[in-house]
């Protein structure tokens, strides 16, 4: 009070006063208005973002990648890294206060967390991360080798059957003149999680035009999605275009139903005082269909997803059969049901059905089954690690709160008149058709996250009565749902990483094991361990029956030299054993943590198998076949 009536008492102009006039308050109202910047909080929006970049690069610079353990990445990230991770989570919940905030504030903001989250592992790493990213490589190399469809591929046959993916890629290694996937797969996380920001945005605009909302949502997504399915993968693609396909199948429903509440031409608009500016779905009929560029346009990406990936087709029709129960969406959404139902099962009656049919028995034990479906867990000889088995429900817990959350929000009756329910129930009835390897669950929470995304961002963006607080406790939600994610994306990286020396040994294998050769590991993960698949033959004891894990546990060398003396491998068998090996063997619990040391002391006792290569992250013994009452070995050994 005192000071107010001290603001409000005049004053005698000075000197100066007069001679400059009124126009001197302008200009410090002006400057003070440019230094504030757009919208509610001004330096509390555009400071945060450089200031978490900054402290992002310093983290890099200190990070220890001998430091992971247990928790993976997690361990050896610096204090700067979480640092900058709070700084940009307050600093994005402060931009969610002002509706008309310039886009391009949430939009650096979600780019700054896709950054901090997807592209730490591609600048630490000097190698390329999870060994399914160099199958991959190792399938793409075998494509072009072999100009389409790769011979002899065995168990790996299922991509000749769904060459889409791989196709592509061989085809902008033609058109750029590049020898190898190798040197852009290493960013694919980066710029894959960039380019899902398009359709993120066409699926949230064809919902509202509250830009807290849009924004909120993406960012929601980026901040939850930690099932990791990014990395260089025909996944990842397909579900990049599935996205699409809902959004352009959304924006049309929304155009639909726009021009189908439009007044008639001369009536006024009429508006509710004080009216959102929100674009909800009503029951009035949809009037027309496609017209045929679009339309066309989806064919392409319909048939791109068909041809790249069996899951992804299967719930883009899950997806567009429940968007199809309203009747005023079924003269949008059934002419693209109908062109993905028979686009799919002309495929698998055609190109995949040698898989389909030799697989049969497993998808009707699916369908018998769903309990199994809906599981996913650790399973081997041993315990998993302790933290492992923290983080696992570190994600379980996330996947649930997620869920949960969405599914309050679909309840409000603003939300229950949209698709956004239908959106999120569309992926889980695939939990009763088939248990992909155990990670179905997950794949549906990654195809319901979108609308789960949106869905949490109508009850964090809404407008508190106290705005500041508003802000604390949203910034508390996003950091807690964000550190979830960052223990499911982070915390297996010892398993994910290879060092150089690891990529050496597989870089040894490709090189010199010739054609017919037996490549033996304790466990899949190995850098290029698929390089030349359709000439060699590739045993992993970790996959053999319990029967024949427990003996390798019983007796190291007799397993050994049974398994690598097989009669029918007609070229020379490789023990490989590597650090990442050790390092799933003790997290997952497939084997007892201390396997790999007893398997490595067991060969290296044995006359059969000589070292070939070592380093201090790997060993290579070739088996050799001694020749019968010599005591010496045969001159080509096996």
């Amino acid at each position: 009070m005192i000071e107010q009536q001290i603001t409000d008492t005049p004053r005698p102009p000075t000197r100066w006063a007069r001679r400059s006039g009124p126009a001197v308050r302008p200009v410090r109202r002006t400057l003070r208005q440019r230094l504030a910047g757009p919208g509610v909080g001004g330096w509390a929006v555009r400071a945060p973002l450089p200031v978490a970049l900054v402290l992002w690069l310093v983290a890099l610079r200190g990070a220890r990648l001998d430091r992971m353990g247990t928790l993976g990445l997690l361990q050896a990230l610096p204090l700067p890294y979480w640092l900058g991770l709070i700084v940009l989570t307050v600093g994005f919940a402060a931009a969610l206060r002002d509706p008309k905030l310039p886009q391009r504030w949430p939009a650096a903001y979600v780019l700054g967390l896709i950054a901090m989250v997807h592209a730490t592992p591609s600048v630490l790493y000097p190698t390329l991360r999870y060994a399914w990213a160099w199958k991959h490589i190792a399938i793409v190399d075998a494509v072009l080798r072999h100009n389409g469809t790769v011979p002899n591929a065995h168990e790996l046959d299922i991509y000749n059957r769904w060459p889409g993916f791989f196709d592509l890629n061989v085809l902008f290694l033609r058109a750029t003149g590049l020898h190898s996937a190798l040197g852009y797969a290493s960013w694919y996380p980066l710029l894959a999680n960039i380019l899902l920001i398009g359709p993120l945005l066409l699926i949230h605009r064809s919902l509202t035009k509250d830009r807290r909302l849009i924004w909120g949502g993406v960012w929601l997504y980026f901040a939850t999605s930690w099932v990791g399915q990014d990395y260089f993968a025909p996944q990842a693609f397909a579900y990049f275009l599935f996205l699409i396909v809902i959004g352009l199948v959304l924006r049309q429903l929304a155009a639909r139903r726009a021009a189908a509440r439009a007044p008639a031409a001369g009536a006024p608009a009429a508006a509710a005082p004080g009216a959102r500016a929100l674009t909800v779905f009503t029951d009035l009929p949809a009037r027309g269909g496609w017209r045929l560029a679009p339309f066309g346009l989806l064919l392409v990406l319909i048939g791109a997803i068909v041809t790249s990936h069996p899951l992804t087709p299967v719930m883009l029709i899950s997806f567009l059969l429940l968007l199809a129960l309203p009747r005023a969406n079924r003269a949008v959404v059934l002419p693209v049901l109908a062109a993905a139902a028979a686009m799919t099962l002309l495929w698998d009656a055609t190109v995949a059905r040698p898989y389909l049919a030799s697989n049969i028995s497993a998808l009707v034990g699916a369908l018998s089954s769903p309990d199994r479906n809906a599981v996913s867990g650790f399973a081997g000889l041993a315990a998993a690690a302790p933290a492992q088995v923290t983080a696992s429900w570190v994600d379980r817990g996330l996947t649930a709160t997620v869920l949960l959350l969405a599914l309050a929000a679909a309840c409000r009756r603003r939300w229950r008149r949209t698709p956004l329910p239908l959106l999120l129930l569309a992926p889980f009835p695939l939990l009763l058709a088939n248990p992909y390897g155990g990670e179905m669950i997950f794949r549906a929470y990654l195809f319901a996250l979108p609308a789960a995304a949106f869905l949490i961002a109508t009850l964090i963006a809404r407008t508190p009565r106290f705005p500041r607080t508003g802000t604390v406790v949203r910034a508390v939600v996003l950091l807690a749902l964000l550190a979830g994610t960052l223990c499911g994306y982070y915390s297996k990286e010892a398993i994910n990483y290879f060092t150089p020396q690891e990529v050496a040994a597989g870089q040894y294998l490709a090189e010199n094991a010739p054609p017919g050769s037996q490549i033996v590991v304790l466990t899949a993960d190995l850098p290029g361990f698929e390089l030349r698949y359709e000439q060699r033959v590739r045993t992993v004891l970790a996959q053999q029956t319990v029967a024949d894990r427990r003996a390798l546990l019983a007796d190291p060398a007799s397993t050994l030299e049974s398994t690598m003396s097989n009669p029918a491998v007609v070229g020379p068998s490789y023990l490989v054993l590597t650090r990442a090996q050790a390092a799933e063997c003790e997290l997952t619990g497939v084997f007892p943590a201390d396997t790999l040391g007893k398997v490595r002391l067991a060969a290296s006792d044995m006359s059969t198998l000589r070292p070939v290569f070592a380093n201090h992250d790997a060993v290579i013994y070739r088996h050799v076949t001694p020749v019968v009452g010599t005591g010496l070995f045969a001159a080509h050994p096996r």
